[in-house]
């Protein structure tokens, strides 16, 4: 299966890359938004500030090809992270910033629910599933995931949301 990775300049594509091979994946890591016409898979993953993230898509040319390839090509795309935040409408971090629009909804910041909730969150915490999806479909419920983040991806339809974790509210 090929699967490519978008490089627009906020990720650890090492990492990816490898855990992708060791899935048995043939990954092509690119920069040229072109290389979409061979993927029969798109992971988007992203390290930083949604306004960055964005701003990066723009200026590499890759928002158009990323819309095509997903939205009329039907391409399945993995958003890792802020990969996957920046599939929102918009998002709030760094300014009122349009994002993809691939899934309605917004990225918003993290309110703490009680003065020893902490923000950024990092850490362990257990993740529980809300609707079916192969990719959890391995993983118990209450699983433990490992989180760094400050914002959070509100969706307009409940059946797009995987898991939830308890933090924040």
């Amino acid at each position: 299966m090929k699967v490519l990775v978008v490089d627009y300049g906020m990720s650890n594509l090492g990492s990816i890359k490898r855990s992708l091979e060791e899935c048995g994946a043939e990954v092509l890591v690119s920069d040229d938004p072109k290389d979409l016409d061979t993927a029969v898979r798109i992971i988007l993953p992203g390290v930083g500030s949604f306004s960055d993230g964005m701003a990066n898509l723009v200026e590499r040319g890759w928002v158009p090809a990323i819309i095509n390839a997903v939205v009329i090509q039907r391409v399945p795309l993995l958003g890792i992270c802020l990969g996957m935040q920046l599939l929102a409408d918009k998002g709030y971090e760094g300014g009122e910033i349009p994002g993809l629009g691939i899934v309605p909804g917004e990225v918003k910041r993290l309110e703490p629910d009680s003065p020893a909730t902490k923000v950024p969150h990092v850490g362990w915490n257990e993740v529980y599933k809300t609707n079916k999806n192969p990719l959890l479909s391995d993983i118990p419920d209450g699983t433990d995931f490992y989180f760094v983040h400050s914002y959070h991806f509100i969706t307009k339809e409940p059946a797009h949301v995987a898991a939830t974790t308890p933090y924040c509210g």
